[in-house]
Parts: structure tokens; C-alpha cells; sequence
């Protein structure tokens, strides 16, 4: 068959992973993305269960083991900075990770291993959208916001959970694909001090609100702010400027306790400052002719699940590996798509609102009994035994084996 013309839109890491199998099995592929430049920002990430062997076979393995961040575990810490419990990471090799995985890299030097091994074979351009597109049974037609277009045979819809492509390709009565949890994170890099450890320190305290601070270099410490809210107001924060953004989570985190105060106060010189609500992306409809969804555009299994990175690079080898194998017949070849990678998206996003809400207590009684709780589980050490006995939030599925795909294996 002869190769497809690829367009994919979205150059985080969905997009480029999708990119380096469908270039290397000869296809031509064009990545464009709306920011200017390199998008590099993000905090710490990290891959699991089909994720890690997704990397292997991209022939990622040692660039992405070469930029881990040396996190140790977990501390749940109390006003005072006093450690009530540990949770370790699971660095046997054996049974699932714990909360902090053995894979735990940051999302820039994810970014930037995928683009280096995709841009001699892959054109990427920047500081452009696609505004809109057209299709048939041959092509899609792109428009892009610069007034060009161009004709391809596939769109590839990577952009995010709030994807332009999926709200294209969906129809006026479809359900809203945005599965809240009534949650929200605001995160930003302050300066590292002595203080800062190669653990990560979780904080709870009153008003359903949670600090975590991580330290992932020598020079820099990210603190991730979580708040219970479902107020509709909330909703609409993430679309104010980032001065109003910045004014109203410091306003409620400001009597938090332990070291909100020096968090907070770096909150202002930050250049790296970013906030959203945590939800989930549910849809039914992944693809529509020539047009195909991809990661969080299509399944976004939210901060709850921490499988987002891990399900972008699996969906990725499983599109490409369904093209290759029905190049002329496309249609078909979303359709296995959709059935092989659907139930792993369904253990993904196999989260347990009541779980949200007992991590996020009201009252100083409630901050004290979850303390207590972590206190005895760790005591009797069953999240080491869990992780040892148990699989990934993936429930153990498996990567599919595609022979057009080894060659980088």
C-alpha cells in the first residue's frame, strides 16, 4: 500500500508518540501545534503497567530512564512538617507501582525525548491550529489559522481534553464528555531549599483542600495545590487571566498551615504556573471517517487515575499498529481501534468518587481521622503488600503484538 499522508494535531505527547510509529513504518506525517514553540512545561508525570513496555518497544526505554526523577516515596506530613506515614516506592520490578512510580519523569523531558527521536522524520510546525476541516471517502481537507489548508488522508485529533477535533466530530446531542470530580489543581515551581527531600510531601487540612510539594531538581521544587469545589464558578476559573487565577488560590490556601506560606509566596515570581479542573474525558465516539482521537482528546482518565501518560503512549501504539495493519481502510481500521483499546481505557478510568471525597476532608476531625488511617495501613505495611500482590490500575492488560511495528523493538 502506498503511505499514508498523516496530519496529527497536538505536539504534546499523544501526538509525537503516534508520529514516531507512523513515520517509521513510512508514512508521511505532519504535526502541528498552537504554541510557538516546543511546549515543555508540566510537572511531574509518570508511567505505568503498558506504559513502561509502550516505551520499550519505541525504543525509549534508556533516554527515558536516563531523566527519571529520583523520588523515593511518599510522606503524609501534619501542620508542624512532622512525617505521620511513608509510602515507598515499589522499585522490585515486581506488582504494581505505589504512588510514586519507578518511572516518574518530568513531562518537558518527555516532550523533548519524543521530539528529538521523531524530527528527522517527522515535519513539525508550530504556532498553528487547525480551525477546521472537511472530509470524504478519499480525504480531509484541514484549514489551518494561518488562511492555508491542505489535503491528507487521515486527521489525527491529539489536542488535549478540550479538543477542537472532538467537538467537530461530535454530534449536537451528544453527552457532554467531561466526567467532573469535583476537584481542582493549580501547580507551580518555587526555589528548593535544604528542607526539600527526594520525597513527596502530602499535606491535608481543613476545608477539602491538599498541598503536595516535590522536589525534582537541585535547584527547583514543584507544589501542586488541590481543592474540593464543585461550584460552577470554579468551572470557569481556568479561563481568567492568571493574575485573577493566582489572587484566588492564594486566597484560599493563605491559613492552610505548614509551609503555605513560602509556597504562596513564590506563587508571584513563578514562571511556570498552570491550573484546571480534574475531570475526565467519557466519550463513545472516537473516530468518524477519516478522523481519529488520541489520548486525552479521546479519553482523558484525569489526575485520579495516573494513567494519562500512560494511556497516551499505549493509544498511540495501538492506532498506529490498527493503520498499518488496514491502510486501505481506514474506517476499519479505527474501528479496531476503538474495541482493543477500549477496555483498557475503562480500567484507566476506574475511579471511585467516594474515594475523592474521603481525601479531601471538611474538618479538622476528618484531616485526623485520614492521618490515622494512613498511619495504620502503613503501619502494617499494605501498600508494599498490596503492590506486591496486585496489578496496575490497568487490571493487567496486555499490548497487543503488531509484526508492522517491531522493527524498532
Amino acid at each position: 500500500m502506498a503511505p499514508l499522508k498523516v496530519l496529527i494535531c497536538g505536539g504534546g505527547c499523544a501526538g509525537p508518540a503516534v508520529a514516531l510509529w507512523l513515520s517509521q513504518t513510512g508514512h508521511q506525517v505532519t504535526v502541528v501545534e498552537r504554541f510557538p514553540i516546543l511546549r515543555c512545561g508540566g510537572t511531574q508525570i509518570d508511567l505505568r503497567g503498558a506504559g513502561i513496555e509502550a516505551v520499550k518497544r519505541m525504543g525509549l526505554h534508556e533516554a527515558i530512564q536516563s531523566k527519571l526523577v529520583d523520588e523515593q516515596g511518599m510522606a503524609v506530613v501534619d501542620a508542624k512538617g512532622n512525617v505521620r506515614a511513608t509510602i515507598m516506592a515499589n522499585k522490585s520490578g515486581q506488582g504494581a507501582q505505589t504512588l510514586t512510580s519507578e518511572y516518574e519523569i518530568m513531562r518537558g523531558d518527555l516532550v523533548r525525548i519524543l521530539y528529538e527521536a521523531t524530527k528527522h522524520n517527522v515535519h513539525y510546525v508550530f504556532g498553528k491550529t487547525v480551525d477546521s476541516f472537511e472530509q470524504d471517502d478519499k480525504q480531509v481537507t484541514a484549514y489551518f489559522s494561518d488562511g492555508s489548508s491542505d489535503t491528507y488522508d487521515l486527521l489525527v485529533g491529539a489536542d488535549g481534553q478540550g479538543s477542537r477535533i472532538r467537538r467537530a466530530i461530535s454530534s449536537p446531542n451528544s453527552p457532554d464528555p467531561y466526567y467532573q470530580l469535583g476537584t481542582h489543581v493549580a501547580y507551580f515551581f518555587i526555589p528548593r531549599i535544604d528542607s526539600d527531600t527526594n520525597m513527596m510531601s502530602v499535606y491535608n487540612c481543613t476545608g477539602g483542600r491538599t498541598i503536595i510539594r516535590r522536589s525534582h531538581s537541585p535547584t527547583e521544587t514543584q507544589v501542586l495545590l488541590f481543592l474540593k469545589d464543585d461550584s460552577p464558578e470554579m468551572s470557569g476559573l481556568p479561563k481568567a487571566s492568571v493574575e485573577k487565577q493566582k489572587a484566588f488560590w492564594s486566597g484560599r490556601f493563605r491559613d492552610a498551615g505548614w509551609e503555605a506560606d513560602r509556597f504562596l509566596a513564590g506563587i508571584e515570581s513563578t514562571d511556570n504556573w498552570y491550573c484546571q479542573e480534574v475531570m475526565q474525558v467519557r466519550t463513545d465516539t472516537w473516530h468518524q471517517g477519516r478522523v481519529v482521537l488520541l489520548g486525552d482528546a479521546a479519553y482523558c482518565p484525569s489526575h485520579w487515575s495516573g494513567m494519562g501518560t500512560s494511556g497516551a503512549l499505549v493509544g498511540a501504539y495501538v492506532l498506529a499498529g490498527e493503520i498499518n495493519q488496514h491502510t486501505d481502510d481506514l474506517p476499519q481500521a479505527f474501528l479496531e481501534y476503538d474495541e482493543v483499546l477500549r477496555p483498557y481505557v475503562h480500567e484507566c478510568q476506574d475511579v471511585h468518587p467516594w474515594l475523592i471525597k474521603l481525601a479531601f476532608p471538611e474538618s479538622w476531625w476528618g484531616v485526623a481521622i485520614l492521618r490515622f488511617i494512613f498511619q495504620v495501613v502503613c503501619f502494617l505495611r499494605l501498600p508494599e503488600l498490596m503492590s506486591r500482590f496486585s496489578t496496575e490500575r490497568d487490571g493487567g492488560w496486555q499490548l497487543p503484538d503488531y509484526p508492522e511495528l517491531r522493527g524498532n523493538q
